[in-house]
């Protein structure tokens, strides 16, 4: 069933221009503003603890806003499959990246920030060939290995390593003498018994990860934000921003900290370009 997935329908599809995949955007959209969308539930429910001083308007008017951009992201999705390079990087455009040149003056690598804003996955296809580094990735395997070695493929073909989430501390050490940078969501929701730290996120307590800090001190590594806007729709920037120059005498937590902190305002600034059906908040503090 996978194969005929990929070979009718992904694949294929991903030939056309995102002028016309966007119909297939658009016809999901019609859906959601008729009540048919996916986690709706689960989308208005946390808007609703993440912006309950807001009224029920401006929600509404957000989820309609995150449903428009969501469904974008699945078109701009099937087109990996066949983007060309050029056209990756038009789409997704590095504004400043002699930040990475500037640490390869002084032989520094880096641990790269951020979470499920924008597109993620033109993040993953259209940064590697735009920064001095080796650009590596933590992703979850799929459980179907088929569509595992053809997501693992379109990920990677324009540069990207990905990094297997058990296998990260086996990665450090193989480019701990490259030039590279790694990759951490710290949006994501930790599982129980992993080490995690607590802060205030969207108004929750809120568990976080302790993956890029605890390896950016480990190997003295700066950590860097990504911030990423949409100028217009099928285009984003992404601009980079230093938040710890010495993480090894950095104090404990405070990677973490402002990392979060940083993701928290981007989101804040623009909430409809947040991935919303995640249901993040699902470890609580004992």
């Amino acid at each position: 069933m996978s194969r005929l997935l990929y070979y009718i329908l992904l694949k294929p599809l991903s030939f056309l221009p995102l002028s016309i995949l966007y119909w297939i955007s658009n016809s999901l959209y019609f859906l959601s503003l008729i009540g048919i969308a996916y986690r709706k539930k689960v989308v208005q429910s946390n808007l609703k603890i993440s912006f309950p001083n807001r009224s029920d308007t401006w929600r509404k008017r957000t989820e309609r806003k995150f449903y428009r951009h969501f469904y974008d992201l699945i078109a701009e999705s099937i087109k990996l499959f066949s983007i060309t390079k050029e056209e990756a990087i038009a789409r997704f455009r590095v504004t400043n990246a002699e930040i990475f040149e500037k640490l390869a003056e002084t032989n520094r690598s880096a641990v790269l920030t951020g979470g499920h804003y924008q597109n993620w996955e033109l993040f993953a296809v259209a940064t590697a060939p735009q920064i001095e580094h080796d650009l590596l990735g933590i992703y979850t395997p799929l459980t179907d290995p088929f569509l595992e070695e053809k997501f693992s493929e379109s990920r990677s073909r324009l540069g990207l390593v990905l990094v297997p989430k058990k296998q990260v501390k086996q990665f450090f050490e193989e480019f701990k003498n490259t030039l590279s940078v790694t990759t951490f969501a710290i949006d994501q929701s930790p599982r129980k018994n992993q080490k995690v730290y607590w802060t205030e996120f969207l108004g929750q307590e809120t568990a976080v990860h302790f993956g890029a800090e605890k390896y950016a001190k480990h190997y003295d590594q700066a950590v860097i934000f990504g911030k990423a806007t949409k100028p217009k729709r099928g285009y984003y920037e992404l601009t980079f921003e230093v938040l710890e120059e010495n993480p090894s005498t950095s104090v404990e937590g405070s990677i973490i900290e402002k990392a979060t902190k940083k993701l928290e305002e981007q989101i804040i600034e623009a909430p409809e370009f947040w991935l919303w059906t995640h249901k993040r908040w699902k470890l609580t503090k004992v």
